[in-house]
């Protein structure tokens, strides 16, 4: 399969960034990561949804705009293709699981002055995880801020995750279910993802594979 832009997607612990990274390393791409450790507002989330959440997902929305815009704007000469670990959509995805109505309502007047004008990917992965290896996930990483992530949340984002993808129709999505897998510790399963990304054609539909 022919592809410029690849976006690898899924809720927080499904190894989207590691793939991306896995991926850009095999096949030598452009490899465009979030920064999300830089957003200031995070671990004031985790502990305050109520009082942080807007500015949390404004700072968000800047920041991939900015780093999305700036990495995708210009063609690499050397990389065959581009390789993300997240699309921009997942701003309001998150958003409207994080902020009340009205603010919601606010936040997404300012996203879709920016949606339109973004690259749209020629294939979106989105990894899907049950949320117990979700947590187990995150809880290895270890990260400290992580601690406040509950089940009902990544819940919730996973249902809105899912709720957007019956709305589209820009471009194909490729769910994988990798809850049987470990694409990182086991080559065998890492193959299996590239061959099922690379080695098939898929139209601007919802195609979902079981690994």
């Amino acid at each position: 399969m022919s592809l410029n832009y690849l976006v690898i997607e899924g809720n927080i612990g499904a190894g989207k960034t590691t793939l991306a990274q896995m991926i850009s390393e095999r096949y030598q791409t452009k490899l465009v990561l979030e920064q999300f450790a830089d957003n200031p507002f995070l671990p004031k989330f985790y502990e305050n949804q109520e009082q942080y959440s807007f500015p949390l997902e404004m700072a968000f929305l800047a920041e991939r705009y900015n780093q999305l815009n700036r990495e995708l704007s210009h063609f690499e000469l050397f990389s065959p293709f581009t390789v993300s670990d997240y699309y921009f959509m997942k701003s309001l995805i998150f958003a409207q699981n994080t902020l009340q109505p009205d603010e919601y309502n606010l936040y997404r007047q300012f996203f879709t002055i920016i949606y339109d004008k973004m690259p749209k990917p020629d294939l979106y992965v989105y990894l899907h995880k049950n949320t117990d290896l979700l947590l187990k996930n995150i809880a290895i990483r270890g990260r400290d801020y992580e601690t406040y992530i509950t089940k009902e949340y990544l819940e919730k984002i996973t249902l809105g995750y899912f709720g957007y993808f019956k709305q589209q129709s820009d471009f194909p999505i490729l769910i994988l279910d990798t809850n049987d897998i470990d694409f990182v510790t086991r080559t065998v399963d890492f193959e299996k993802i590239v061959q099922t990304i690379f080695d098939k054609t898929y139209n601007k539909e919802i195609t979902r594979v079981i690994l």
